[in-house]
């Protein structure tokens, strides 16, 4: 019951972080020294066309009038409509986020893979060949920029070895799944499309690969701290002196505990790839929400540009409260107050 009620009161503060982000957003998009209007008809646009354009997106109204008008549509699932594309944003939305989840959500699962047992490994190996590496992996993750590491991985996939394919979601002569979740590769499995499958897969690699790189290193470091303190705790100690072999120690009783604080940086870390998606969609002319959102700012397209900023103010709260939902599952002791 508690947890519920923890629940309930954390998704009611994500309805005021939305409140909060809209206020501050639309101000800012309206005070900007530059004109959407100009921007979307161009020089030799007439008066009686900007003045038509004006009444049709409601810029002719004052500002608090506007954002009134905004919030009670928004109210209504109405996100407006794009300037640049005439659409309306949440058809847009519905469009572009299934690439950027697919590519996030793969991403996420590269950094896990290797990041996990890296941080594992090189805590158990302190001070030997395997820590040595996996530090020095780390400590070059988290420098790299994803755009120079993006370029480098097609120069020598692409350019050179021709084994994987430098951007796009899917071959070119290739079409697209029937389209159920938007995501290719679990369409691709639920219709039974092995050639949209193997495609998409090959297209995911490199682009999941430059965008979760720098995740990798950030987890591989968090779960190393945790285990070397995990493994000085009296339990472990007790399990050691019972006989166990050293791996049965780690995996059933260090493991779950080293999990805890690194389950927080696996959250903030799948919002950072959100985020990071714009410069990865396009280096790899992925065709997802990051490189909607730039060509929506570059345009002075402010109702898409709104449209992806409460999206991500509706997905940071949730992948935070989902990682304090983690917390219980791995230790039920934890109470959320």
């Amino acid at each position: 019951m508690r947890l519920l009620t923890y629940f309930i009161r954390r998704l009611v503060g994500i309805v005021f972080v939305m409140v909060g982000v809209s206020i501050i957003t639309f101000a800012i998009s309206h005070v900007v020294p530059a004109d959407p209007v100009a921007a979307a008809l161009g020089d030799h646009a007439t008066d009686d066309q900007i003045a038509a354009f004006r009444a049709e997106y409601g810029l002719d109204k004052p500002l608090a009038e506007q954002y009134v008008i905004y919030m009670t549509g928004l109210l209504h699932g109405d996100l407006g409509r794009s300037i640049r594309t005439r659409r309306p944003v949440a058809d847009d939305l519905r469009d572009f986020l299934p690439a950027t989840f697919e590519l996030s959500f793969a991403a996420l699962i590269v950094s896990l893979f290797i990041g996990l047992p890296a941080g594992m490994i090189s805590a158990v190996a302190r001070n030997r060949l395997p820590d040595h590496f996996v530090r020095v992996f780390s400590l070059v993750g988290g420098s790299l920029p994803i755009f120079w590491l993006g370029l480098m991985l097609i120069s020598l996939f692409y350019s050179r070895l021709d084994w994987l394919p430098s951007g796009a979601r899917l071959d070119q002569f290739l079409d697209p799944p029937h389209s159920i979740t938007g995501l290719y590769v679990v369409d691709s499995l639920l219709t039974g499309n092995v050639a949209a499958l193997q495609s998409s897969l090959h297209h995911l690699l490199l682009p999941a690969f430059t965008l979760g790189y720098f995740s990798t290193a950030v987890i591989a470091r968090m779960m190393r701290s945790s285990m070397l303190e995990v493994m000085r705790q009296d339990y472990m100690l007790v399990a050691r002196a019972k006989g166990l072999r050293q791996r049965a120690v780690i995996l059933r009783h260090g493991l779950r505990n080293a999990l805890i604080p690194t389950l927080t940086i696996i959250g903030v870390t799948f919002g950072s790839l959100l985020s990071g998606a714009v410069l990865t969609e396009t280096i790899f002319s992925w065709p997802g929400l990051g490189r909607y959102a730039t060509a929506s700012a570059i345009s002075l397209d402010f109702p898409a540009v709104m449209g992806v900023t409460l999206l991500a103010a509706v997905i940071y709260p949730l992948a935070n409260l989902l990682v304090d939902l983690g917390y219980h599952w791995l230790d039920p002791r934890i109470q959320h107050g």
